[in-house]
């Protein structure tokens, strides 16, 4: 549900606009509140899983982002949807730490690469399935019906969640970093709100003195002083900075965020220039994407399963190879008049790369870390890649604004050059993972 519902209301926009009477400033925030609410609170939910056990807060956040999918759906105007989106966001950063850190309590690191697998295939189809089902739901009874979707998914997913996972708890007590709290969640939202609005505002005023490079400078200077804080902090800080000193984690959680940014740059220009420059409707451009997240899903089980008894390592760097090829193939292909059975080779490729990294990337981060940091681990490796989406997409937005003189194909193929810079930099992180993390 949560990989559904940040691509699916992409489709539903020109039909939320008419319905509700809504500015395109109001519609591009119906997803920017979810992903800003979603991003801030990954690290803190996924310390709570640490405090009060991964199940009740997967099993509060899955209640709360139900009733918040009711209220999207029942939402009388743009101000009260984006409100309830804005809720939705919050549940799903309560329920993905927990997924990970579950996994993590309940499978020994020898077994856990396969369950990792299932988990990165869930989500690579949830997100091939996005548009292809938000684009027949609106054309059959209208995009509220997108987010009633979710209620009967919600309703038995908690209970079978009740009845089936094991309720791990911790033997001790841990109390909550309140600083650490305040700080991080300051800044973080000063830091995504300035990257995911930037081009909105031109990067330059918001309100009266209040800039986008103002925001952005408060946000780092926030997250400085978080980072001081926590290596202060003698009691139980938020954030324990010494998952930093396990190499694998460090490293795989810096592949994480670039394979994020590279993600979020490349569907950007890929769309813009499938409907611009070929024509294709919205429902169509994204259907092209089905065959590459498809296999994308199907790569990520098997690898996750292959990842037990091979190198994690080995797999995760073949996967950014292939995301490196296959972005590089886009931006040297696309040309107008170009066919979409030319491009789907690159699709295809890169789908497989995105498949081949994600379970043994996260397998690498979780294999050599004590179980009482898993929720900590959990929520800053979503972090990254999170952050990491929303640098993408704006780094992207910037390059294509650049060079929108020149003509759309020169503007695509410079945006895509920015996710084969991160996509370099992923496999470069994978090369200096320790010797834990090879078998």
């Amino acid at each position: 549900m949560i990989c559904l519902d940040a691509t699916v209301v992409n489709v539903a926009v020109p039909d939320i606009r008419a319905s509700l009477g809504a500015s395109l400033n109001e519609a591009v925030w119906v997803n920017s509140a979810y992903a800003l609410c979603y991003a801030v609170p990954l690290i803190l939910a996924g310390r709570l899983g640490d405090r009060y056990g991964p199940k009740r807060v997967f099993l509060t956040g899955l209640a709360g982002f139900t009733v918040a999918s009711l209220a999207c759906a029942l939402a009388p105007s743009a101000s009260v949807l984006i409100a309830a989106r804005a809720v939705q966001g919050l549940a799903a950063a309560l329920i993905a730490p927990q997924t990970m850190s579950m996994i993590v309590h309940m499978f020994p690191a020898g077994r856990r690469g396969r369950a990792l697998g299932v988990w990165g295939a869930v989500g690579g189809a949830a997100m091939a399935a996005g548009p292809v089902i938000g684009g027949l739901l609106i054309t059959w009874t209208g995009w509220r019906s997108i987010f009633l979707v979710n209620i009967p998914v919600g309703i038995f997913g908690w209970v079978a969640a009740m009845r089936l996972v094991p309720d791990w708890r911790p033997a001790r007590g841990h109390c909550l970093d309140l600083w650490g709290i305040a700080l991080s969640s300051v800044g973080l939202t000063a830091l995504v709100f300035g990257v995911q609005s930037g081009e909105a505002y031109d990067w330059s005023t918001v309100a009266g003195p209040v800039t986008i490079p103002s925001i952005l400078t408060f946000g780092a200077l926030c997250l400085a002083v978080f980072v001081w804080w926590q290596h202060h902090n003698t009691r139980e800080p938020l954030l324990p900075l010494r998952l930093f000193r396990n190499r694998n984690f460090s490293a795989a959680s810096t592949a994480g965020g670039a394979m994020g940014a590279a993600m979020g740059g490349l569907f950007l220009p890929l769309m813009i220039y499938l409907q611009s420059g070929l024509g294709y409707s919205p429902l169509a451009a994204g259907a092209a994407t089905v065959p590459m997240f498809a296999l994308s899903s199907l790569c990520a089980r098997l690898a996750g399963k292959r990842s037990d008894t091979a190198s994690p390592r080995a797999l995760a760097a073949l996967g950014f190879a292939l995301l490196i090829a296959g972005t590089a193939a886009l931006a040297w292909l696309l040309h107008p008049g170009i066919s979409l059975w030319a491009l789907m080779p690159s699709l295809l490729a890169a789908g497989a790369g995105v498949g081949l990294v994600s379970a043994p990337l996260a397998g690498i981060a979780t294999r050599t870390l004590e179980p009482s940091l898993a929720g900590a681990a959990s929520g800053v490796f979503n972090t990254t890649r999170q952050l990491g989406g929303a640098f993408g997409s704006a780094a992207t937005g910037v390059l294509l604004q650049a060079h929108l003189g020149n003509t759309p194909t020169a503007a695509t193929q410079a945006a895509l050059a920015f996710p084969v810079a991160m996509l370099l930099i992923g496999l470069a992180c994978c090369t200096v993972v320790g010797p834990a993390a090879k078998a």
